[in-house]
């Protein structure tokens, strides 16, 4: 990310997984009430404090007699406090709060989680170590892409984008909390004549942040909430003191952490953020897994320097690297350094512009999602074309080619390995991801083989299985099935083929694969 006046400083989806993310609020605190697993339940508190109401402290402790969860409670304005709770589980759940004013102290009742609505597979977490899944095993194939401040314009903009999000293949958006371009004269912060008072928080501004959160759970789509980025110079809200930012991000947790289709991303180019250091985004990634009773997916988005994503608050390497991806074998590598899923969010942005950054050709685009997948990695999409406020800025309208591309590509996602494409025989070149024995996929990019040497790797082989061939032309979105099936048997130390069909022909252009199923 940079900041939008198109210099790159300026640049700056559609399984029905959550469908509507319903709310239970109880009005009063004894009250019992219903909700559905997964969904919302709200309790809503009255009193009057001195001082700064963001400084009082309120948890509800939520227990089903073996599960106990901790929740912060947040400031919503005007003397009202909010408790949100998401159940993980099914039945009986009582609360009880705790706080130091005594309006808010020792309020209890209870709320009983019912069955999840239809088609709400639960919020996500990291699945066989590489991929991610929902809460009932459902898999989560990651087809992401960038709009950095699409929730800060105006509703009729809002409007727009999710009408885009909801005709496309995309599953995941990350956006920024505090906007990183031009926005609505709404802020996160009170203001105080030419400045702003870092101690209070806009209750009104994180209610329309939250209105576009739940609207695309409506969607299925999740929110990669970006909580700091260096694009805020003149209101220096990515340079507060520790304290400050450690009470901004209780209150961003508390208010948001119950909605199921929230990830956390710590930084945008982290690396870029002068004013802090890396003990600084320690502390802070450690204070959101702390304060996280549900341990949503957390990340942190680099520059040049890659963060260490080995850290233990780091649910997946979030990673901008426009190269790595040009190459299935380069791609892989991250995964095997740190063991967990690797997301190449940034890998440049499709568009017309004059800055690298911005000017992908559409099958570049491509081409990445497709190398990506092939190392059992996931890759992310963005888009800054001329004579518009960009996509990725602002979001609105897509423009480019890619983007029905990448929703053929999401369906043979779909119909592949659960929970995701592994790399297959991976340092030696093969070019091979999917399921050893029963799923093989070769990509060739740029390349444009007449015929491709049907061997497959000796490993959970043995001879005599039988297997289904299709060609994917991947930038004319079709499937051609070859007829007939390859029966295997040894060709040599290391591979298997049917000696009777050695080769299949391809057509001998670019942006070929050749998927190869048991039957």
């Amino acid at each position: 990310m940079r900041s939008l006046s198109l210099t790159r400083r300026a640049a700056t989806g559609l399984g029905l997984a959550f469908l509507a993310v319903p709310v239970a609020r109880a009005r009063q605190a004894g009250a019992g009430s219903t909700v559905p697993r997964w969904g919302v339940h709200e309790i809503t508190l009255k009193a009057t404090v001195a001082g700064n109401p963001f400084d009082v402290a309120l948890t509800a402790a939520f227990t089903n007699g073996e599960t106990t969860l901790k929740v912060r409670g947040f400031h919503d304005g005007e003397g009202t406090w909010r408790v949100r709770f998401s159940p993980p589980a099914e039945g009986v759940w009582r609360w009880r709060t705790t706080s130091p004013i005594k309006a808010l102290n020792g309020r209890s009742g209870t709320v009983t989680a019912l069955a999840p609505r239809l088609g709400d597979h639960g919020p996500l977490h990291v699945a066989d170590g590489y991929h991610f899944a929902h809460a009932d095993g459902t898999p989560f194939r990651q087809v992401g892409t960038t709009a950095y401040a699409w929730a800060q314009q105006s509703d009729a903009l809002c409007d727009q984008t999710l009408a885009t999000l909801k005709a496309s293949p995309f599953n995941k958006v990350r956006m920024c909390v505090f906007p990183n371009v031009a926005a609505e004269p709404i802020y996160p912060f009170e203001k105080t004549g030419e400045g702003w008072d870092y101690d209070r928080l806009n209750p009104v501004y994180f209610r329309r942040l939250e209105d576009r959160v739940r609207r695309l759970g409506d969607l299925g789509i999740q929110a990669d909430l970006i909580l700091f980025h260096p694009y805020d110079e003149k209101t220096g809200w990515h340079a507060m003191t520790a304290a400050r930012d450690d009470r901004y991000v209780r209150y961003l947790v508390a208010r948001f952490a119950a909605f199921s289709n929230v990830w956390w991303s710590l930084a945008n180019e982290w690396d870029l953020v002068k004013a802090k250091s890396i003990a600084d985004f320690e502390r802070l990634g450690q204070l959101v897994q702390a304060e996280d009773p549900y341990g949503r997916l957390c990340s942190i988005h680099n520059w040049r320097e890659l963060y260490d994503n080995g850290r233990a608050w780091i649910s997946h390497a979030s990673i901008q690297n426009g190269a790595a991806v040009l190459d299935d074998t380069r791609a892989e590598i991250l995964r095997s350094v740190w063991k967990k899923p690797v997301i190449y969010d940034e890998v440049r942005y499709e568009g017309d512009i004059d800055k690298r950054w911005g000017d992908l050709k559409p099958k570049g685009m491509v081409e990445r999602f497709w190398h990506g997948l092939v190392a059992g990695t996931y890759v992310g999409h963005g888009e800054i074309y001329k004579g518009d406020d960009g996509w990725t800025a602002k979001g609105g309208k897509l423009h480019g080619e890619s983007t029905p591309r990448l929703a053929f590509l999401k369906a043979v996602m779909e119909a592949g390995p659960k929970p995701g494409f592994e790399p297959i025989d991976k340092w030696w070149d093969q070019h091979l991801g999917g399921q050893l024995g029963s799923y093989y996929l070769r990509y060739f990019g740029e390349a444009a083989p007449t015929q491709w040497a049907v061997a497959l790797p000796k490993d959970d082989l043995k001879g005599g299985e039988r297997f289904r061939l299709d060609v994917l032309d991947t930038w004319n979105m079709t499937v051609t099935p070859i007829e007939g099936d390859f029966v295997m048997a040894k060709k040599d130390a290391y591979y298997l083929h049917d000696p009777n069909r050695p080769t299949v022909a391809l057509p001998g252009r670019p942006w070929m694969a050749v998927r190869v199923t048991r039957v």
